[in-house]
C-alpha cells in the first residue's frame, strides 16, 4: 500500500546525528541509530559521499542520508541531495531527538519551529522553510536547568537500555507505516 495521492511520497530519510566515533550511541544521535537500523533490516549499507558530506544508502527508491557536518550544518548536506534529486522539503522525513519528550516517546509533526534543535533549524534554514516533516523521538529531559549540551552528548544509562530498544524498533515501525499506508496513518498510530 502506498500513500495517498493528496499526500506526498517520501524520497528522502534523514538521520540526525554528529559524525565520529566519540558521538556514537549518544542521545544526540538517535537519528543515526533508526537509519542504521532501517539499513540493516533492508540489508543495504552506508557509504561515504564526501560532495554532499554524508553518508548515503538506497532502498528502493528511497534515499537514507546521515550528514557528516556537525549537527548545527545538517542543512548542508539535506540541501545538496535535495537539490541533486529534486526532492522536496514535504518528500523528505527528518528523524531526530527530542529532549522535552519522556525516553520512548514518538511525536510526527508535519511542520513547525525547529524547537530549539539546532539540527533541525539549520535543515529548515537551507532549505528555506519550516514545513519540513519529522519524527521527534524522546530522549528523555535533561536533569537540571544547565545540563542540556551534556544530557544531549551523553550516552544512555544501563537501565534505559530496554525501553531506547523498544523507542528504536517502534521508530522504525513508524517510519515503515508513513512510507507505506501515509504520513497522516502513521501520525494517528503512533503520536
Amino acid at each position: 500500500m502506498s500513500a495517498s495521492p493528496s499526500q506526498p511520497k517520501f524520497r528522502l530519510l534523514v538521520g540526525l546525528g554528529n559524525p565520529g566515533s566519540e558521538y556514537r550511541e549518544t542521545r544526540h544521535n538517535i537519528g543515526f541509530m533508526v537509519l542504521d537500523r532501517l539499513a540493516a533490516g533492508a540489508g543495504v549499507d552506508f557509504r561515504r559521499e564526501r560532495s554532499w558530506r554524508a553518508e548515503v544508502a538506497r532502498v528502493g527508491d528511497l534515499l537514507l542520508c546521515k550528514p557528516q557536518t556537525f549537527m548545527n550544518l545538517s542543512g548542508q548536506a539535506v540541501r545538496a541531495m535535495s537539490d541533486f534529486y529534486k526532492v522536496s522539503p514535504q518528500e523528505t522525513l527528518v528523524v531526530l531527538d527530542d529532549l522535552a519528550l519522556p525516553l520512548g516517546k514518538l511525536r510526527f509533526r508535519a511542520s513547525g519551529s525547529a524547537g530549539g534543535h539546532n539540527g533541525m533549524k539549520s535543515i529548515m534554514e537551507r532549505l528555506g522553510t519550516m514545513e519540513v516533516p519529522r519524527l521527534r523521538i524522546g530522549i528523555g529531559e535533561k536533569p537540571g536547568p544547565d545540563a542540556a549540551v551534556s544530557h544531549v552528548l551523553g550516552r544512555f544509562d544501563l537501565e534505559e537500555q530496554p525501553v531506547l530498544e523498544q523507542s528504536l524498533a517502534r521508530a522504525v515501525e513508524a517510519i515503515e507505516t508513513a512510507l507505506a499506508k501515509g504520513f497522516s496513518a502513521a501520525m494517528n498510530s503512533f503520536n
